[in-house]
């Protein structure tokens, strides 16, 4: 059963708008992960993906990601619109938040842009905000999108929304 989109407020965008297959675009939002004191990422060039009832998952340059707190973790998966993925632990000092950013070495063609850059889910971290406002992590363990105020739902990932 489908669910009735959330009204939508005020400079808010309806996650039932987006489309479907999933796009990717360039956001001018700054993007920032802090996790143990210190910064993971800090970026105003992210790119970010839109999937119809889901919020966006935001990919961030590997050159706005701190140096030497990416490595690669076993395992991948495959996405039918962005191809093959890889997964990334990040590592602060002798912590290790395992498989918590993945990428798309070699995206399909209307991926390409995603190509050098990796996105994160949000809950492991201490906080991740898209311009100063501290998301919600998207529900459901397989999914990354992050929640701003700026998104009316429902959100893919509650109970119940398989088969949205």
């Amino acid at each position: 059963m489908m669910p009735r989109p959330d009204a939508v407020g005020p400079g808010q965008e309806s996650v039932w708008g987006f489309p479907r297959p999933a796009i990717c675009e360039a956001t001018a939002a700054r993007i920032r992960i802090e996790h143990a004191g210190g910064i993971v990422a800090d970026s105003r060039t992210a790119i970010r993906t839109l999937e119809t009832s889901h919020p966006p998952s935001y990919y961030i340059p590997q050159a706005d990601i701190a140096p030497g707190m990416l490595r690669r973790a076993d395992g991948s998966s495959f996405c039918e619109w962005k191809g093959a993925a890889v997964y990334w632990d990040v590592v602060i000092g002798d912590l290790v938040l395992p498989k918590i950013g993945w990428s798309y070495p070699n995206p399909s063609p209307a991926f390409a842009m995603l190509r050098d850059h990796v996105a994160f889910y949000a809950g492991p971290f201490d906080c991740c905000s898209v311009d100063h406002e501290v998301v919600v992590p998207q529900a459901g363990g397989f999914y990354g999108g992050w929640i701003t105020s700026k998104f009316a739902g429902p959100f893919k990932g509650i109970p119940g929304s398989r088969g949205w």
